[in-house]
């Protein structure tokens, strides 16, 4: 038996790949099913579909191909050497689509789910490891996917699903967001421990009006409350040094490059000495963000709800 090439397909060359797969993707499964069978009827009775659907199927796959895939002899069917190429990708596509439906699955179910989380680099040694290990008592088989970033790249990563939920500070005011206020981390001068003012345990912010500062670079949460501390001192701070990691800085703090606003050190460093500012009232709100009407799945939710009852004592003593 010869097959041609069919004339005038329904598909051009020249067609874009969004038709391409929306007209072939809801037929590729008859087609595997029909090939690996090489038979209708076995098909249609595999698949529970009535074998008028399954044979229409597979004549519209082929005129909207415009090739043969099937050598037609009654209800036996055999693949041609356009079949045979084309069942190969069809059956990698069908097995990535089938992987990737039990990775969303897997990700959602609520004893071993994942939640995709960020926070700022400073939550990062002590208390998101705090946070999880006790959520975990009673969820412990739940996944993260950690992120850590400063607060516009996190809110950003939310915006494009990367992520269910962050800590960050400030707290985002965003009509496309879900913020909860949870705690209140104060914030110290951080000066070298021979410095003019390392005798000193309280201090205004305005005595440290001539002082170069080393802060975070513009865009981080912690730079903008910086600035705005200063501002409400009296003063636009001199800064010699910006960089990303709080730590960092407390390190230039130590080689005497310079005095910072902080939060508190998982672990005390030594060649610092650490102020509380009573003037002004030198503290950051820590929040939860979420996307406002973006649907959570179960260990989202369940991990959602731990963090909103730990108000008032999220952060370590």
């Amino acid at each position: 038996m010869m097959h041609q090439q069919r004339s005038e397909p329904h598909l051009s060359p020249s067609s874009d790949t969004e038709d391409i797969v929306a007209i072939l993707a809801p037929r590729l499964a008859y087609f595997a099913g029909v090939a690996r069978t090489e038979h209708v009827t076995r098909a249609a009775q595999e698949m529970q579909v009535p074998q008028s659907t399954l044979s229409r199927a597979m004549v519209r796959l082929e005129h909207d191909l415009g090739v043969d895939l099937f050598a037609r002899r009654g209800r036996t069917v055999s693949l041609t050497p356009a079949g045979r190429t084309f069942l190969a990708s069809v059956e990698r596509a069908l097995a990535e689509i089938e992987r990737a439906a039990d990775e969303v699955r897997a990700d959602a179910d609520p004893a071993t789910g994942k939640v995709a989380f960020g926070f700022l680099h400073t939550m990062g040694s002590e208390t998101v490891p705090g946070l999880i290990r006790a959520f975990r008592v009673d969820h412990p088989r739940v996944r993260f996917s950690l992120v850590q970033n400063y607060g516009e790249a996190m809110i950003e990563r939310l915006r494009s699903g990367e992520l269910d939920l962050c800590l960050t500070s400030p707290v985002p005011d965003a009509p496309d967001l879900v913020a909860r206020r949870l705690d209140e981390q104060k914030l110290r001068l951080v000066v070298p421990a021979d410095h003019r003012l390392a005798s000193r345990r309280r201090i205004r912010l305005a005595e440290a009006a001539d002082e170069t500062f080393v802060t975070l670079e513009p865009g981080y949460g912690l730079r903008r409350i910086t600035d705005d501390l200063c501002q409400q001192a009296g003063f636009r701070p001199r800064v010699a040094f910006e960089g990303e990691e709080a730590e960092t800085l407390r390190g230039l703090v130590a080689a005497g490059l310079g005095v910072a606003l902080l939060p508190p050190p998982a672990v005390p460093r030594p060649g610092v000495v650490e102020l509380t500012v009573t003037a002004p009232r030198a503290a950051r709100e820590i929040g939860v963000a979420w996307l406002d009407g973006h649907p959570d799945t179960p260990p989202v939710v369940a991990f959602k709800r731990f963090l909103l009852s730990r108000r008032g004592n999220l952060l370590p003593n």
